[in-house]
């Protein structure tokens, strides 16, 4: 990225550019970015190509001024977090599913960053519900969020006798937990963004991708709390859990919903290509 482009991914999430690449600035970065970017997979009902490049991703969340979903997401903001003097990788998870079932390799991407200040911190924008602020890397305790109890513990080994994907102790695979619940299995190897090709291919073709069976379009409000459009359904659901819920009648009216609370002006409304 250059320093245009960094300046008017700044100015996207409205803040300033930081001195340094400090802990706190990075939880600032995290939380605009959450209550700025919506987590959205309009793209793949709209018939949009989906590019896992670094100019293409920028001009989407920048330029177009959208969202995306993860590979997307963290993939942008990975490459915002590198130009700002981070030490960001990008990591491979496997989401857990009914009954504990994991998904597909590259199922999920997520950011290892490294700050001057603070040691290592698990970022991720790109998860939907998840951590409003960057969780410590190495912090095995429960750690408090806006978002609720987050826990990052290594794995348990596998029938082998495998503690993760490469098969000692030091490579173990990392289960993040919230509320008790496991969320996804996290490889600490780092990958490149063309790894993702494939996953991110699955996940916006497949017909059992959850992905392709419905709409989303979600992002964390001010006050803490989270708005998501489903379709023409609109929960807003404040800080304290407590949600409001309607359905959307109209096209005017939906389309009016993306723009006004998301941001995201579109011509037409989109139509989930494969309905559960």
């Amino acid at each position: 990225m250059n320093s245009a482009q960094v300046d008017a991914y700044l100015r996207r999430l409205g803040v300033e550019h930081p001195a340094w690449p400090t802990v706190d600035a990075l939880r600032e970065l995290h939380l605009r970015h959450l209550q700025t970017v919506p987590f959205e997979n309009l793209s793949i009902h709209l018939g949009e190509e989906i590019v896992l490049e670094e100019k293409r991703l920028l001009d989407k969340v920048v330029g177009a001024r959208r969202g995306g979903f993860c590979y997307e997401l963290n993939g942008s903001f990975g490459a915002l977090l590198a130009a700002l003097g981070y030490d960001v990788a990008l990591l491979a998870a496997r989401v857990y599913g009914d009954e504990g079932r994991l998904g597909i390799p590259y199922d999920h991407l997520a950011l290892r960053v490294r700050t001057v200040d603070g040691g290592d911190w698990l970022a991720d924008v790109g998860f939907g519900a998840h951590s409003h602020l960057p969780l410590a890397f190495g912090d095995r305790g429960e750690q408090q969020d806006p978002g609720g109890t987050f826990r990052i513990v290594e794995a348990e080994p596998d029938a082998a006798g495998v503690r993760g994907g490469y098969g000692t102790a030091e490579a173990a695979d990392l289960d993040v937990f919230r509320g008790g619940a496991p969320q996804y299995r996290l490889e600490v190897r780092p990958r490149v963004l063309g790894d993702f090709v494939a996953g991110a291919w699955w996940h916006s073709t497949s017909p059992v991708s959850h992905f392709t069976r419905s709409l989303v379009c979600s992002r964390v409000t001010r006050d803490g709390g989270r708005i998501t459009l489903s379709g023409r359904t609109l929960t807003a659901t404040a800080a304290d859990g407590t949600r409001e819920v309607r359905e959307l009648e109209t096209d005017e009216e939906v389309l009016g919903v993306y723009r006004e609370r998301f941001g995201i002006e579109l011509d037409r409304v989109p139509v989930s290509r494969n309905p559960a």
